[in-house]
Parts: structure tokens; C-alpha cells; sequence
């Protein structure tokens, strides 16, 4: 059976386990350019002579109808290439104000600037607009786990009028395996350009968005939780990942400016941390959601499944004295299973501090691509509301 990218894979352990991607027909795990990670290339200088050197031989045979052939093996990218994130200084070098490590003088309150160390990040892939999507591998200090996490930095984070100012973040998670790639680094599913034309005309704000991986590896589901025995996902998720952003770009302090978004298990993910650490993040955007904990890594561990469940969480922070609100935007497409579930789902929790709504999905099945149509058609707008934008110095 094949399926589109970014479609998920039935829910339950078994399906989780079992499944892998395939989209038009291509190999499971990035069959598009825009998902495979960066090439390793033995350095840059070498990896651009060696582009120059099959350019000026493939044009001196082919002429102009060498382009294609160039843009077919990637000798025009810099995919691989070492970026950064800091904004140039007006000297032509970088790491100027609001640059990782760069100077908090000036910084407006609520703002932190980039605290460092700085990470090394390599291009995975370029918007039309010129931004770039970065991937670094992070060596988890609380988790212990090490894994790649992929960036983007809207364009307004670059101008001069915000230097100062924090953006808002929003930190993706897959569907399916969730490993080695999250398949929100590509370009194809258009979430990193459509918040750009969402920013520009007000039905979002300017979030830097942040993809980790979601899973240790492509053989297990850990539920974004730290399972007695496995890999710290819950803590990579929590901790390790926002520390990273923290250290790199400029954000806010408090938790109003973080928040998730996923779909299907990362969906989960992305609902479990904010009920679980509603002091840290105040909102998310759940597509198509587990609602249990079902990994078959829990069995002998009930106390611990159980305190990772978002239900058995919902109900705490309902009963806790002066809880902050959560924000929590729900989506089902109308070609897939499971509303009634969801529906019954949101009654029990939405109560007290958790605000929820629900983007039901014309035609929508349980992929991706319609997740973020749905975001279009009123969820980005809703979460947006809630959610602070940079501010611009006067």
C-alpha cells in the first residue's frame, strides 16, 4: 500500500512499529530531496571545487542544457554547508546583536537574547525567500540522548527593527517513525513558507520553528517520555530541545511565547508536554492526536504510563489552584477515524484552564498537507491570539 509523505500510520503500538513512509511511489524515509538529510561532504572547500569542477565540465559538453542536469545533482545547493543563524553585522561579518552569544545590552524585558554556546548548524534546505532550514546534532546534557534538530528562523528575525526583540517558537513534531528525519524539515509540505504568508497577513505570528527528532530510533515509540530503561524523550523534549533554542536565538522568557504543534503521535507528544509543563509552554496544535500512551515499552511500568497520560494530566491541572491557562487546538480531517473519540476526549479535558477548539477538515484525511491546510482555514489565526509576536523597536 502506498501512502503520501507525511501520512500517518494507523494508531497502536503494532501499526506504529510496523510502519514506513512512502510517498509517490518512492523508498520509505525521505523519498523527496527536501526530507533526505544533508550529504556528509569532506569539507566545504573541497565540496565547492569539486562543484565547480563538474559544472565547467558538464556545461562545456552540454551548453545551457546543462542546467537541469546541474539542478538534478544538487551542484547549485548548499545543502551541507555550515550556516548561521546570526545576523549580519554591518561590517559584512556575523554574530552581531541578536546572534547567538550576542550581547543582551539593550534587550527589551521579557526578552532573552541568545545565551550560547553556539551550535553548529549545516543548511538542509532553502525557502524561496531566501531563508535557510539548519540542522545541528544535539548532545542531550539532561536527556543523555543525541539527536539531529532541524531550525527556521522566519525573515523578520533577521531585520534590523527586531534585533532586540524575542520571537515566538514553535517546535514541530512528526507523525509516524519520527526517525532520523522529522518530516517537517521539508519544503514540500509548505509549513515554513505558508507562516510566512500566514505572518504577512496576520493569521500568524513570525514563530522560529524547531524540529527535532521525535523517536530514539525507527524501531520503537517512546511517547516523548522518559520510559523507565530507554532513551529520556520526555526530558530531550522538554529540557534539551528549548535549552538549544534558548542558547541560539532570541526568545521569550516567559512561557507565553512557546508552544507545539504535531500530528498523530507527535501530536501526542506535543499535547502530553503542554499539560505536563504548563509553567513552560502555553499552547498547541494537535492534528489528528493519540490521547493514550500505548507504547509497548510501558508494560510493567503503570504508575509511570499513567502519569504520562494526558487525561490523567488534564485532571490535575484542572484541580490545581490558580493553574495557567493551556491552549490547545484539536484537527480531524473528515477522511479519517476517530472524531467521536476526540470530540468525547475534548469535553472531559476542556475545562477550567484548558481552552480548546477544534479545525474539523473538509475532505482532510490523516496526513500532513492537510493538517496545515486546516492550520490556513482558522487554527494558526486561534493559536496566534495567544500567542506574542516580536515587537518591533520604536
Amino acid at each position: 500500500m502506498q501512502h503520501q509523505y507525511g501520512e500517518q500510520p494507523p494508531n497502536g503500538p503494532a501499526g506504529r512499529s510496523a510502519y514506513r513512509y512512502e510517498a509517490d511511489g518512492g523508498p520509505a524515509y525521505g523519498p523527496a530531496r527536501e526530507h533526505r538529510a544533508p550529504r556528509r561532504r569532506p569539507g566545504r572547500r573541497t565540496g565547492r571545487r569539486k562543484r565547480l569542477w563538474i559544472t565547467g565540465a558538464v556545461v562545456a559538453v552540454l551548453g545551457l542544457a546543462a542546467v537541469p542536469v546541474l539542478n538534478a545533482f544538487d551542484v547549485f545547493s548548499d545543502n551541507g554547508d555550515p550556516m548561521s543563524f546570526d545576523r549580519p553585522r554591518t561590517d559584512g561579518g556575523t554574530g552581531g546583536s541578536g546572534g547567538a552569544g550576542g550581547s543582551s545590552g539593550g534587550a527589551a524585558p521579557g526578552v532573552r537574547m541568545p545565551t550560547g554556546p553556539q551550535a553548529q548548524f549545516t543548511t538542509a534546505n532553502t525557502l524561496d525567500d531566501g531563508t535557510k532550514i539548519g540542522v545541528t546534532t544535539l548532545h542531550g546534557k539532561k536527556s543523555g540522548f543525541t539527536g539531529r534538530v532541524w531550525v527556521w528562523a522566519p525573515k523578520e528575525y533577521y531585520e534590523d527593527k527586531y534585533a532586540k526583540s524575542a520571537f515566538p517558537v514553535l517546535i514541530a513534531l512528526p507523525g509516524g517513525p519520527g526517525y532520523p528525519v522529522n518530516y517537517w524539515m521539508g519544503t514540500d509540505l509548505k509549513l515554513q513558507s505558508s507562516i510566512s504568508e500566514w505572518s504577512k497577513s496576520g493569521k500568524s505570528k513570525p514563530f522560529i520553528v524547531v524540529m527535532p527528532v521525535l523517536n530514539a530510533d525507527d524501531k520503537n515509540y517512546y511517547d516523548g517520555s522518559d520510559i523507565p530503561g530507554q532513551p529520556k524523550m520526555g526530558t530531550w523534549m522538554s529540557d534539551d530541545v528549548p535549552d538549544l533554542v534558548k542558547a541560539n536565538f532570541r526568545t521569550f522568557t516567559s512561557r507565553d511565547g512557546w508552544a507545539f504543534m504535531g500530528s498523530s503521535s507527535g501530536a501526542y507528544v506535543g499535547l502530553k508536554q503542554v499539560l505536563q509543563h504548563p509553567d513552560r509552554f502555553k499552547a498547541v496544535i494537535a492534528s489528528g492526536p493519540d490521547t493514550r500512551p500505548d507504547s509497548p515499552l510501558w508494560r510493567g511500568h503503570e504508575k509511570e504510563r499513567l502519569a504520562n497520560d494526558p487525561e490523567q494530566l488534564a485532571k490535575h491541572l484542572i484541580a490545581r489552584p490558580g493553574a495557567p491557562d493551556v491552549h490547545i487546538a484539536f484537527q480531524i480531517g473528515t477522511k479519517e477515524g476517530g472524531r467521536a473519540k476526540l470530540e468525547s476526549f475534548m469535553k472531559k479535558i476542556g475545562k477550567g484552564p484548558i481552552k480548546t477548539r477544534l479545525q474539523v477538515i473538509e475532505g482532510g484525511g490523516h496526513n500532513a498537507r492537510g493538517y496545515v491546510r486546516g492550520m490556513n482555514e482558522g487554527t494558526m489565526e486561534w493559536i496566534s491570539k495567544v500567542i506574542p509576536g516580536p515587537t518591533p523597536a520604536p
